[in-house]
C-alpha cells in the first residue's frame, strides 16, 4: 500500500499504548501494531517509568513510526493524554500493554470509515477476551447508543477509534479517574456523539481477575462520571452505587 497516494483513503492513524511494568506481554503488543497490514500508522508507547525490564524490551524495537516516552505519570489517563497531545493522526486508538491487535484491525477500521469519516467521531468494534495464554474466554462490545451507554459502558476502549476532533471539542481525559476515565470522557458528548459500529473482532484483550476492591472503585467512578456530566443527581447516584455494590457482593 502506498499510503501517500490519497490521505482520504489512507488517513494517518495513531495508536497509543500506556504501560507500566509490563515486561511479560509488551513485546507481543508492540509486534501486533508494527505488523499491521495497514502501514500509515504512528505508534506512541508511553511507559510510566517501569521498574522491571519493560523499557529495555521496548527499546529493542526500531521503527520510524514508533515514538517512545518513559517517565513517571499519574496513571493510565495521564499517559493517554500525553499520547493524544503527541498524536498527529486523524484517528486515535488506545491499546493496552498486554493486548494484541489482529493483523488487519486498523485496515478494517479504515475500510469501514472510508467515505463517511467526515460524519464520524467514534467507531467501536468487538473484543475477544482471552486469558494470559490467549485462550478464548468471551466476546465483548456492541454498537454505541446513548440510551444504553448512559447506563453502562457497552464499548471497550481497546476496540475503538476516536477522531482527534473529539479531544479538540471535549478536552482530554480526566486523570483523577483511575478506571473509568474513558467512560467519563465519552459521556461528555451525550447523545451528540457521531458513532458507527464495526461488527468485527479487532483485538485480543487479556482479562485478569478483578478484585472486589477494584470493582467497588469502578462503580464509584462510573457514578461520579454520571454526576459530573449531569446524567444522574448526586442523591440518585448514591442510592444506585449502594445497590450495585450489594449486587456485586451477592453476585447477583
Amino acid at each position: 500500500m502506498d499510503s501517500t497516494c490519497s490521505p482520504s483513503l489512507y488517513p494517518l492513524v495513531t495508536v497509543v499504548t500506556a504501560v507500566y511494568n509490563g515486561e511479560l506481554h509488551i513485546g507481543q503488543t508492540i509486534e501486533s501494531v508494527l505488523s499491521q497490514s495497514y502501514s500509515n500508522i504512528q505508534y506512541i508507547v508511553v511507559d510510566g517509568n517501569s521498574t522491571d525490564n519493560t523499557i529495555h524490551i521496548i527499546e529493542n524495537y526500531k521503527a520510524p513510526n514508533l515514538l517512545v516516552i518513559s517517565e513517571s505519570d499519574d496513571g493510565i489517563y495521564d499517559a493517554w493524554n500525553k499520547g493524544v497531545k503527541l498524536a498527529t493522526g486523524k484517528w486515535i486508538s488506545f491499546l493496552g500493554g498486554d493486548d494484541i491487535l489482529l493483523v488487519d484491525a486498523i485496515q478494517s477500521y479504515v475500510d469501514h470509515i472510508t467515505g463517511i469519516e467526515e460524519e464520524l467521531e467514534f467507531v467501536s468494534s468487538k473484543i475477544e477476551l482471552v486469558d494470559d495464554e490467549l485462550n478464548h474466554i468471551n466476546y465483548f462490545g456492541e454498537s454505541w447508543s446513548w440510551s444504553r451507554f448512559k447506563k453502562n459502558m457497552v464499548t471497550g476502549h481497546v476496540a475503538t477509534f476516536h477522531s482527534k476532533e473529539l479531544f479538540t471539542k471535549y478536552g482530554y481525559f480526566d486523570k483523577t479517574y483511575k478506571i473509568s476515565g474513558d467512560y467519563e470522557f465519552l459521556l461528555r458528548a451525550k447523545n451528540n456523539l457521531k458513532s458507527s459500529f464495526l461488527d468485527k473482532v479487532t483485538v485480543k484483550m487479556r482479562s485478569g481477575g478483578v478484585s472486589n476492591r477494584f470493582l467497588s472503585k469502578a462503580i464509584d467512578e462510573t457514578y461520579n462520571a454520571k454526576v459530573k456530566n449531569g446524567i444522574v443527581s448526586p442523591f440518585k447516584a448514591y442510592i444506585l452505587k449502594r445497590v450495585d455494590k450489594l449486587r456485586t457482593k451477592l453476585h447477583i
